[in-house]
C-alpha cells in the first residue's frame, strides 16, 4: 500500500507517540503542553502507512523582520519520520507537499527552520541565514570596559509572569530593527517563558527576571535561572535592551553572581555588543552554532519583499531542482526605498543555487563570500560585488526564540 502524505486531521494527543519515536528522546508532560498551545493543526501535513503515523511536518505563523521590514514567513517545526520507514523517501515527501502548500497558499514567500540535524535541510534548499555564539563566561573574567551612562540604568527584580507584558512589548519593539526575529503574540510570549521547562532540572531555580530603567522608563530586561552543580553558574535565558548603556548594566548583572563561578548563555547574537565589551576577549570562549535557516519559497516575492543596501539592478539565475517555479532568470531592482523582481529571458548576470539565495537573504554571509567559495557564479564583471553590497545589513540576523 502507497504511504498517502496529507493534511493532519487529528488530535494533538495523536502525535505524541511519533513525535516521541522520531526525536529518541521523550519530552516531558509539561514539554508537550508548552508545544500543543503553540502548535496550529492546521499546518499539520503527516505521512500515513496503513493506518499508522509514520511521519509529520508543522509550520508556525510567523511575522519575521527582513532587511527593510516584515515578512509573514512559514516556521517550519517538529519535523520527524518514524525510525522503521526511514530511507524511503518520506520526509522529501513531506517536505515538498508542505512547501507546495505554502506556495499555493500564497501569503509567506519565505519558510524558516531550525535543524536539529543540519546537514539534512539543504537537500530541500534551505540555506544557514543566521548563526548564534554560546558563550560561558567564568566570574573572574567579568570584566567590562567603561560604558557611558552605565550607572544611571537601574536594575530591578520583578516578578516574571507580572512583567511578561510589559517585557513582550519591548522585544518586539526590538525585533523590529534585527532581520530573522519575528513577533512574540500572547501564545508566544507564554512560550518564552515555559520553553525552559524543556532543560530544567532539580539543581535550577524558577526563571527570573531584571528590568533595566532609567528614570522609571523600562529600558531592557533579562530572564536567566541560576543552578547549583559542581560548577554552579547563571543561566541566561535572553536578554533585551533598547541602548547601549542599558544592555551593558544587564550584563554587569548576570556576570556577577554571588556563590557562582561563572555566566553562561546558548544564544547570543555573533554581533552582540557583549563581545567587544569583555576587557578580556577570550574570556566569552564563544563556539559558533548554527542559527535560523531560510528557503525561499517564491523567489520573486521574497526578492521584492526586502529593501536593499544601495541601488541595484541585476538578473539572478536561481538554480531550484526542488521547487521548479522557482527555477530560471530573475530580474531585481531595488534599494533602500524598495524593490521589485520579476521572471525575465535576459541573460544572467550571477547564478547561484536557491539554498544559497536563502542563506544571503537577511544579509549573513555575504554573497562575495559564497562567491570566493565558488558558490555564486559571476557572468557579469563587477556583479558579484554589487550586488552582495545591496544584500548587505547593518545588523546580523539572529533568531532569540527557537520553534
Amino acid at each position: 500500500m502507497a504511504i498517502e502524505i496529507g493534511r493532519f486531521t487529528g488530535e494533538w494527543d495523536d502525535l505524541l507517540e511519533l513525535l516521541d519515536m522520531a526525536f529518541s528522546s521523550p519530552w516531558t508532560d509539561a514539554q508537550y503542553e508548552s508545544e500543543r498551545k503553540i502548535w496550529e493543526r492546521d499546518r499539520s501535513t503527516v505521512a500515513i502507512d496503513d493506518g499508522q503515523l509514520v511521519g509529520h511536518t508543522g509550520t508556525f505563523s510567523h511575522q519575521m523582520t527582513v532587511p527593510g521590514g516584515q515578512l509573514p514567513v512559514a516556521g517550519v517545526t517538529m519535523v520527524g519520520v518514524r525510525a522503521t520507514h526511514r530511507r524511503r523517501g518520506i520526509l522529501r515527501d513531506l517536505m515538498r507537499a508542505q512547501l507546495t502548500d505554502i506556495h499555493e497558499a500564497g501569503t509567506e514567500p519565505l519558510a524558516a527552520l531550525t535543524a536539529s540535524e543540519p546537514v539534512i535541510y539543504p537537500r530541500f534548499g534551505y540555506g544557514l541565514a543566521s548563526d548564534v555564539q554560546e558563550i560561558v563566561v567564568p566570574k573572574v573574567s567579568r570584566t567590562l570596559r567603561p560604558v557611558a551612562g552605565i550607572d544611571e540604568v537601574r536594575i530591578r527584580y520583578v516578578d516574571v509572569r507580572e512583567s511578561l507584558s510589559r517585557c513582550a512589548e519591548l522585544r518586539n519593539e526590538l525585533a523590529l530593527e534585527r532581520p530573522g526575529m519575528f513577533q512574540h503574540d500572547e501564545r508566544w510570549q507564554e512560550f518564552t517563558i515555559s520553553e525552559t521547562l524543556m532543560t530544567s532540572t532539580s539543581n535550577a531555580s524558577k526563571l527570573r527576571c531584571v528590568l533595566a530603567e532609567r528614570d522609571g522608563e523600562l529600558t531592557g530586561f533579562a530572564h536567566y535561572r541560576t543552578k547549583r552543580a559542581e560548577k554552579g553558574y547563571v543561566d541566561v535565558q535572553r536578554v533585551h535592551a533598547a541602548d547601549l548603556a542599558s544592555h551593558a548594566a544587564l550584563w554587569r548583572y548576570l556576570l556577577e553572581p554571588d556563590l557562582l563561578s561563572e555566566t553562561r548563555c546558548e544564544t547570543v547574537a555573533s554581533d552582540d555588543p557583549l563581545l567587544d565589551l569583555l576587557l578580556d576577549p577570550r574570556a566569552p570562549s564563544p563556539i559558533t552554532r548554527d542559527g535560523l535557516w531560510v528557503r525561499p519559497v517564491n523567489v520573486g516575492t521574497a526578492l521584492a519583499g526586502r529593501t536593499y543596501a544601495r541601488d541595484v539592478e541585476v538578473v539572478i539565475e536561481v538554480i531550484d531542482d526542488f521547487l521548479p517555479w522557482n527555477a530560471g532568470r530573475w530580474q531585481l531592482e531595488g534599494g533602500p526605498e524598495g524593490a521589485r523582481c520579476e521572471s525575465t529571458s535576459r541573460d544572467a548576470d550571477l547564478t547561484l543555487h536557491v539554498r544559497d539565495l536563502g542563506a544571503v537573504y537577511l544579509g549573513r554571509p555575504s554573497l562575495t563570500r559564497l562567491g570566493r567559495a565558488g558558490l555564486v557564479e559571476e557572468h557579469t564583471a563587477g556583479a558579484l560585488a554589487t550586488t552582495a553590497e545591496a544584500f548587505s545589513t547593518s545588523r546580523l540576523p539572529f533568531l532569540d526564540t527557537g520553534f
